[in-house]
């Protein structure tokens, strides 16, 4: 399974580097997999492609203002970006951290070693207790306030690396349902929903359903080895609720199609069925890996953005639609000038 082979070329215009507006305006290829054949459609002509008692599971993470700007008390200025709740004891770690103890990046990352006190503002302070070479860096915050509070008030939204367009309204970066704080990057196949939208799908019979995976910077990882399957993914924390797996369950049962949006609630149905059927609720971390040759056992259509090439994201596409398939329709896609990445265009997979 050679890196090479999910490997295609893009122009850099092809890459979005603002979200459409509306957000259903957005272009939309349907790729059918028992045809093989192609449909240029927009986003919000998906609900006919939808049937009544299909499932809808949307990723409901909200991505937070994870940037901080910090000065160490010796001087000089830093950058800090919050990754996740670091661990405190064996097992997956919390959603939000009871010591107020993060997993961070830091920038330049060799202005900061252990023991390196940072000020962020009159409310918080920071001290980097772990900083290994190779590893990540871990900030203990204290004061007044939580690091999370902090960060609502005075953080910035991390954006991808290849948006250049600084973003306008940090709203444009979430999705209309995001709920739940933790996310560094946002499930971006959602970003095309608006809530007209989304009642038009549940008032034709569709039902929705939620999860939550905190997307962490793993999304940004290249796979570098040769062989991809020596490629580990970062571990990141999601949860399945009691509602969803009852409903996932149920329709599963009655015949029903499970339709995921984004990589994101794929991963998290996917891993809660390597421990067999019927699902069942719970949280956790998964590091689930997918590519060609898995076996899919929940998930029976997906809507996705367009990824980059030799990425996890990318291999997952393939392993439900096939490699040679996804190839053509990236091809076809950026022929007809479709927007590629987290602002892009979508696709649907049935």
């Amino acid at each position: 399974m050679r890196l090479a082979d999910f490997d295609y070329t893009l122009s850099g215009d092809r890459i979005a580097q603002h979200p459409t507006s509306p957000r259903d305006a957005a272009k939309l290829l349907v790729v059918d997999r028992e045809t093989g054949r192609f449909a240029h459609r927009t986003f919000r002509d998906l609900p006919e492609y939808l049937r009544p008692e299909d499932v809808l599971v949307i990723n409901n993470t909200r991505v937070i203002p994870a940037r901080l700007r910090a000065r160490k008390l010796t001087g000089g200025a830093i950058e800090v970006v919050l990754l996740r709740p670091a661990p405190s004891a064996p097992g997956p770690r919390p959603s939000v951290p009871a010591d107020d103890v993060w997993e961070v990046l830091l920038r330049p990352g060799r202005r900061a070693q252990v023991g390196t006190r940072l000020l962020f503002s009159d409310q918080l302070t920071g001290e980097v207790v772990s900083g290994a070479p190779g590893g990540t860096p871990v900030v203990r915050f204290s004061g007044s306030r939580r690091v999370l509070d902090v960060a609502r008030a005075i953080g910035e939204i991390p954006i991808p690396p290849y948006v250049h367009e600084p973003l306008q309204r940090p709203d444009d970066y979430q999705t209309v349902y995001a709920a739940v704080d933790g996310a560094v990057a946002a499930p971006t196949a959602g970003l095309h929903f608006t809530e007209p939208l989304l009642h038009a799908l549940n008032a034709q019979g569709v039902r929705t359903a939620y999860v939550t995976l905190h997307v962490g910077p793993g999304t940004f990882k290249p796979v570098t080895c040769a062989d991809i399957r020596r490629h580990v993914m970062d571990p990141e924390w999601y949860e399945l609720p009691a509602a969803t797996a009852k409903l996932v369950n149920e329709t599963r049962a009655a015949g029903g199609r499970i339709v995921a949006v984004g990589s994101t609630s794929v991963r998290v149905l996917e891993t809660a069925a390597q421990k067999g059927w019927p699902l069942e609720a719970g949280t956790g971390e998964t590091s689930l890996f997918i590519y060609p040759g898995f076996r899919f056992s929940v998930v029976d259509a997906l809507l996705t953005n367009f990824h980059l090439p030799k990425s996890t994201l990318f291999m997952l596409v393939c392993a439900l639609a096939g490699r040679e398939r996804m190839l053509e329709a990236y091809r076809v896609a950026a022929a007809e000038r479709y927007r590629f990445y987290s602002y892009g265009d979508a696709m649907l997979i049935g």
